[in-house]
Parts: structure tokens; C-alpha cells; sequence
């Protein structure tokens, strides 16, 4: 069994571990739970001494990371919010539009299945060169199947990102976000307990899609992954739709002891969970287990990762009550098993001990291994130590430069891709015609909205891993801020390479700490999230370090929604921040001039935090009319993007200190562009001077054309009608 172990990716010592702990050998169904129950999927065993580094108290953490399907914080009036960020990589990788698809629904599930409603979704995507027809038809895939998805859920995708880069070529990232509102105290925990206690399974029929799926994503993809295509889940919104609806109504009484989703290794992890945080055991019956297909093995039942399934534990007696609910939405609701005392999985089929297994040593924080990897700093900062801006030649044509950063696929207008997802669903979206730097959702019966975004620069991690990562949580949180909210937790999606790959974990173990840096200098804890390794291919090497930070931010009042787009003609232009002489890692170093490898931008945290504050409280004494941070683009593109929401010019000058192109283009961080009424300028330059933050006046808002230093650099049309139709473009080339 030992050469079958290893085939299912099990490594000798952890075959020898399992052999120690049943005190015999395993059968073949034990070993297929061992292997899903122990990848790196399930288990985080190359990460889990990591990730125990990151900060996870704070005042409004109603659960912390690990103890909850998702994350939990207070969000005043009696209202909590439930969050949380997954990837469905690999899936993606191989079949698009499914992989999309679950990886929404799956997200989706974590959320309900604690009680919460879901009311927004997000979504972080990593796609190879646009100019190579795979990427085209992953694009079509993933974006398709996003959008089917959740538009026919009826959750409106409210935010996102997406960066095209030739490391993503073979294993596109696809990260998928869940936000979801609960009455603080009406939460259902993923539990079990009270021996005698029936264990039922609700939802969908269980098929054979998506066995060993688990193991799957715990590996390189390569040649034959293809191959794979039964590891891949096939999703049906409708279902999920009804089964969202009948667990929330099933709630409202209290037959239910804990509620599980079944996502990874299915059954197998829902079961071993639940059992591990009760403290309890379970019996199940598998040959009671609905099936979409006949004569199912035991192991094929166990590890179905088959969508739009839970595992209830009800309270004995009142079962008549739940299977009510669940007829009227006409979905499956079957005892399946019961709880039994002590810790031990014992699973049946036809009356036949099949496996028996301790539920504590399969899960997450249990008896599962535990490894830290070789580190090594990565070769190639030899070469980003060499960089010297004073070697890059300055462009002549500005003007040229600006309208090529306008049509970078990793600048320009996403909405070829956003357009296909429902924003306006449950109508509650705040930012579809007042537009700001994050997504923002009403909360109705109350002022309050919520901000949220997600962020990760990946050329920023891959020049440095801490600090990049320090500016992702950064980044976020100055979106939140700028759109008139208080950061106040994140959850993450930590994409890889292999960690066996000294490189790589390097990377990762940096990641973690500028991550942990950032988080307490800005009060945002981790709430959870989901870390995926090996995403490389076995002949191209590992995607570009993407730690994807997902944050959110609560708005007290929504009068200070803050747009990002320029209000009026007229209208005064701060930068609040300071520029720099930088130009590192920007886009317009990698794309006009080719250079890969240079450092992080400028970035100071504690400047960064001085900034937030200085926004936070301007936008709570009311004194700018919009804000929008600078990024990806630098500053041209900043007050491009203001512009271009109401077909607003701008007339500025630039900084004589600097290099002009590091003043346009270059993205050394913690700026922000503000707008403000003439009459408010005074008012607004001595609370920044009080506060002690820089800042600058840059010019005035305009009508429609686009002057720097009274050179014409042409009009907003001219300017919108390249940045909104780039992709669109390149995906019909």
C-alpha cells in the first residue's frame, strides 16, 4: 500500500505516520482519505507555522482565523459581516468555466453555511500574454463562467483585478471573494456534538466530479493535467440558490447543532471537521448517501467534491422540522449518519466497515504534519541590485508615453471582462454610478455601507516580497479609505510556486511578514483565507508571487461615500503624499522601457498610515469633493481615471525636482489625488499642515482637454476611447 500511498502523493514518513497512529496498516479507502485530508490543500502543512505569525485579535473579531468556515467581525447595529477569499487555480487552469464557476460557489457556500447572506462578491484574476490564444480562451472561460454563476445566485460582483503576465501562462490565478451580512449572534457554527445526534447530508445528489480534487491542487500542473478533468467540480447556481435559501430558513429554529459545506475532499472534510471541533465521532452510512451515479465506490462517495452540498448535525427529534424545510425548496435532505462518543470516523457501506479513522488527526490545527521548508533568497535580486534609474533614458514624447500606458492591458479598462457580472443585483451597490477607489454596498435598514477590495501587485512582491506585500495590505486599505471607509480586517489568498522550491518559500516566509508588518500597523487582522502552492508549471517555473490581500472596511456614515471622479470644472487638484524620483517596478518601466528587474517603488509604512489619517479625516470634516489613490500607471493615470467619470480635464503642472517621467509615470506609493471646491482650499491646506502631511497643488479640474506644463497631451475622449476598448480589443486580435 506504501507504493499507492505515494501515487496519491502521501510521502514515506507520512505513510509511516499513518501506520503508527490506526496501529495497522490502512486500506485503500483510508489511504484516499489520508491524501486528501493531508495535501497541502487541506492541510497547510508547508504553511500553518507560518501563518500562525499574523496578527488575529482585534475588538470587532467575533471568530478568528480557523475557527470558522470564514471570517466574523462586528460591524455595529447589531449587524455581522461574514468574508472570506479562496482560489479555484488549478480547475481554472484546465476547464475555465467550471473552475470559475465552483470556485464562486464554493466561496459563496463558506459564507451561508455560518447563517450570513451573502450580498457581495469579488474576484482577483492572474491571466499569461493576451496575445496567445490560450489565454484568450481562459479569459473567456473564467470571465463566463464567473459571471454565469453568480448572476444566476443573485449576488452582485462589485469589485475585482486582473493582471496579464507571461508567468501565468500556463496556471492562471483565479481568487474569488464572498461578503456576507448575519445578526450578530445568529451565527451556525461547523460543529458536532451530543452523541446520538443524526448527521444528514442536504443539497445536491453526489456525483463523481471532483475526486481526489484536493490532491489535484496539491501539485504541479503539467502535460498531462488534462488528464485531470474529472478533478474538476461542475456547478449549478440554481441549486445553490435554493440551498442557500433553505439552510437560512432552516436556521431560524434551533434544531441545528453546526452545519458544514462540503468543499474540499467533500464528505471526507466536512465529517472530519465537524467531529474534530465537537470532540466527538461520527458513524456514516455512505450507501445512504444520495448518488448521481450507480454503484459508487466508497471512496468515490467520500471524496466527491460534488457543489451545492452540506452536512447538518440536528438535534435528535427534531429532525421532521429541517426535513420540512428542505422539502418545500425540493432539495435532498438525508440521514446519512450519527454522532457517536469519542473521536474516531467510522464509515459504513451496506453494513461493511469500509474505514475507521480519528478525526483529529486528518484536520487543520489537529494531528495533520506539520513542515517549515529550506529557504533562499532568489538569484535574480543580484540583478535588481544593479538598477539605476539614472540609466533609464527619459522618453522625449511624453505625450506618446501616456497614450501607450492607456492602452497597457494591466492599466487599461477591465470592462470587456466586468460588464458579463450583475453589479446591480439585491440593488444595494453604491459605487455602479458614484464610482470610488473601492467597491461599496449599501446596508439597508441602516446608514452604514461596507467597503471592500481586493489587492496584490505582483511585480511589487516579486522585486520584494516583505515590502510588496506591506504595500497590497497598504494599497487596500487606502482604497477603502479613499472611498470614505475604516479599514477594520482581511482575509488573504497566498498563491505560490512549489514550496520545496527554496526560492519560493523564501518568498512566501517574507510575504507573511510584511503582511503581519502592515496588518498591525493598520488595526486590520487576519481573518483566514486560503494559501495555494504550486502554482507552476512542471517546465515554465512558478507564477509570479501573488499574496492577495482582500479587506474590508466599514463606512459609519454614507454621506461620506467619496466618489473618485473629478466633480466640477473649476474645481482645485491636490496630491496629498509626497513624489519621488522613482520609477521602480512601474509599468511604465516594464512596459515602455523592458526592464524587469529594479526595486519595490518608494513606500514608507508609517507615511503611509500618516496619509490615511490625513484622508480619513477630510473626508469626515467634508472638505474634498472626490479622492483616488495613486497606482498602477502613477500619477497620469490617477487623474486620467478621475477624469474620465465625468469627461473632466485637468490643467496641472509638474514637480521641476524630479525627472518629469517619474512624476507621471512613476508609482512610488502613499499618494492620493484629491478635488476640492475653490472655496474650501483654505480649510483644506491647514488641516493638512496641522497634521503634518505633505502635499502639493497640482492644478485644476477642466473641461475635456489634458494640459501639463501647457503642453497639450490631448482630450479625455481621445484618452477614453483607448483606455475602455484596450482589451477589447486584444481579445478580438
Amino acid at each position: 500500500m506504501k507504493d499507492t500511498a505515494a501515487k496519491l502523493g502521501l510521502l514515506p514518513e507520512e505513510y509511516d505516520r499513518i501506520v503508527e497512529t490506526l496501529g495497522r496498516e490502512p486500506n485503500f479507502t483510508e489511504i484516499s482519505i489520508f491524501s486528501v485530508m493531508w495535501s497541502e490543500h487541506c492541510s497547510y502543512k508547508n504553511s500553518i507555522t507560518w501563518l500562525k505569525k499574523l496578527p488575529k485579535d482585534g475588538s470587532r473579531i467575533l471568530a478568528k482565523a480557523g475557527e470558522e468556515n470564514a471570517g466574523l467581525v462586528d460591524i455595529g447595529d447589531g449587524l455581522a459581516c461574514a468574508f472570506k477569499i479562496e482560489s479555484h487555480n488549478h480547475p481554472s487552469a484546465i476547464e475555465p468555466y467550471q473552475g470559475a464557476a465552483t470556485g464562486v460557489g464554493g466561496i459563496h457556500r463558506d459564507i451561508f453555511t455560518m447563517g450570513a447572506r451573502p450580498i457581495a462578491a469579488l474576484n482577483s484574476l492572474r491571466f499569461g500574454d493576451i496575445n496567445l490564444a490560450k489565454t484568450k480562451w481562459l479569459v473567456r472561460g473564467v470571465s463566463k463562467g464567473i459571471g454565469d454563476y453568480g448572476n444566476s445566485f443573485g449576488v452582485p460582483t462589485i469589485a475585482g483585478e486582473v493582471y496579464f503576465d507571461e508567468s501565468y501562462n500556463i496556471n492562471p490565478l483565479v481568487n474569488a471573494m464572498s461578503v456576507g451580512i448575519v445578526e450578530k449572534g445568529k451565527t451556525i457554527s461547523a460543529t458536532s456534538y451530543g452523541a446520538g445526534n443524526p448527521v444528514f447530508i442536504v443539497g445536491s445528489a453526489t456525483g463523481k466530479d471532483g475526486i481526489h480534487g484536493a490532491t489535484f491542487a496539491s501539485g504541479d500542473l503539467h502535460e498531462d493535467s488534462a488528464s485531470s478533468l474529472p478533478s474538476v467540480q461542475v456547478g449549478d447556481p440554481f441549486q445553490e440558490k435554493l440551498l442557500l435559501e433553505a439552510t437560512l430558513e432552516a436556521m431560524q429554529s434551533d434544531a441545528i447543532i453546526g452545519m458544514q459545506d462540503m468543499g474540499a475532499a467533500g464528505i471526507t472534510c466536512s465529517t472530519s471537521e465537524m467531529s474534530a471541533k465537537g470532540k466527538a465521532g461520527m458513524v456514516i452510512w455512505l450507501d445512504k448517501v444520495p448518488t448521481r451515479q450507480p454503484d459508487m465506490k466508497p471512496f468515490e462517495i467520500l471524496l466527491s467534491e460534488s457543489q451545492e452540498r452540506m452536512l447538518v448535525v440536528i438535534k435528535k427529534g427534531r429532525e421532521a422540522e429541517v426535513e420540512k424545510v428542505f422539502e418545500k425548496w425540493d432539495l435532498h435532505c438525508t440521514q446519512i449518519g450519527e454522532v457517536i462518543d469519542g473521536d474516531i470516523l467510522k464509515y459504513y457501506m451496506h453494513g461493511e466497515l469500509v474505514a475507521e479513522v480519528p478525526a483529529d488527526i486528518l484536520v487543520l490545527g489537529g494531528g495533520a504534519p506539520i513542515y517549515q521548508r529550506e529557504v533562499k533568497e532568489p538569484e535574480y535580486f543580484n540583478e535588481i541590485k544593479k538598477y539605476n534609474i539614472d540609466n533609464i533614458p527619459q522618453p522625449k514624447d511624453l505625450v506618446a508615453v501616456a497614450k501607450s500606458l492607456a492602452a497597457e492591458v494591466n492599466i487599461a479598462s477591465k470592462k470587456w471582462i466586468y460588464e458579463q457580472y450583475d453589479s446591480m443585483v439585491q440593488t444595494n451597490t453604491a459605487t455602479t454610478n458614484r464610482p470610488s477607489d473601492a467597491g461599496v454596498i449599501r446596508l439597508k435598514g441602516t446608514n452604514k455601507g461596507l467597503a471592500v477590495k481586493v489587492d496584490c501587485n505582483p511585480y511589487y512582491v516579486f522585486a520584494n516580497p516583505r515590502i510588496g506585500t506591506a504595500i497590497a495590505v497598504s494599497e487596500a486599505a487606502r482604497n477603502i479609505v479613499c472611498s470614505g471607509g475604516v479599514p477594520v480586517a482581511i482575509t488573504n489568498n497566498l498563491n505560490f510556486g512549489n514550496p520545496y522550491n527554496p526560492e519560493v518559500y523564501y518568498m512566501f516566509t517574507e510575504a507573511i511578514m510584511g503582511m503581519g508588518e502592515a496588518c498591525n500597523k493598520f488595526d486590520t487582522p487576519v481573518t483566514g483565507g486560503n494559501v495555494s502552492f504550486y502554482n507552476q508549471s512542471a517546465d515554465g517555473g512558478p507564477v509570479m508571487p501573488t499574496p492577495t490581500i482582500g479587506m474590508l472596511g466599514v463606512i459609519d456614515d454614507m454621506t461620506t461615500h467619496t466618489q473618485l471622479g473629478f466633480q466640477n470644472d473649476g474645481d482645485e487638484i491636490y496630491l496629498i503624499g509626497k513624489p519621488e524620483n522613482d520609477i521602480s517596478s512601474s509599468q511604465y518601466l516594464l512596459k515602455y522601457h523592458n526592464t524587469k528587474y529594479s526595486p519595490t517603488p518608494f513606500f514608507n509604512l508609517d507615511e503611509e498610515f500618516k496619509n490615511q489619517e490625513a484622508i480619513k479625516g477630510i473626508i469626515k470634516e467634508k472638505l474634498i469633493l472626490s479622492a483616488h489613490d495613486v497606482s498602477d500607471g502613477g500619477l497620469f493615470i490617477c487623474l486620467l481615471e478621475a477624469g474620465m467619470v465625468n469627461n473632466f480635464g485637468f490643467d496641472i503642472s509638474s514637480d521641476n525636482t524630479i525627472r518629469k517621467d517619474a512624476f507621471l509615470f512613476g508609482e512610488c506609493q502613499s499618494r492620493i489625488v484629491v478635488s476640492v471646491d475653490k472655496d474650501r482650499v483654505g480649510a483644506l491646506e491647514n488641516y493638512l499642515t496641522s497634521h503634518g502631511v505633505s502635499f502639493s497643488k497640482l492644478g485644476k479640474v477642466s473641461t475635456q482637454n489634458i494640459s501639463i506644463d501647457g503642453e497639450n497631451f490631448g482630450s479625455i475622449p481621445e484618452y477614453k476611447d483607448i483606455y475602455e476598448n484596450a482589451l477589447g480589443v486584444m481579445m478580438e486580435g
